[in-house]
């Protein structure tokens, strides 16, 4: 199970920087392209969703493998 826990650990290191990268992107064009406005929020808002998805995930995975083990 070691492993499986190092795995864990590395993809939601990935997925927070990717989070962290995608939501910096959308606010600075965000900044340029005011016309764009609404389309930059609502993909903000996505990638917030998808996150809180990911970690759900994540926390539900070791719920299982602290009560199977």
């Amino acid at each position: 199970m070691p492993y499986v826990d190092e795995i864990s650990k590395a993809v939601i290191i990935l997925i927070r920087a990717g989070l962290a990268c995608r939501v910096t992107l959308c606010l600075i064009a965000l900044m340029t392209a005011e016309e764009e406005a609404a389309q930059y929020k609502k993909r903000i808002r996505n990638a917030v969703v998808f996150y809180i998805a990911a970690e759900l995930a994540f926390v539900i995975k070791n719920i299982i493998i602290y009560y199977f083990s």
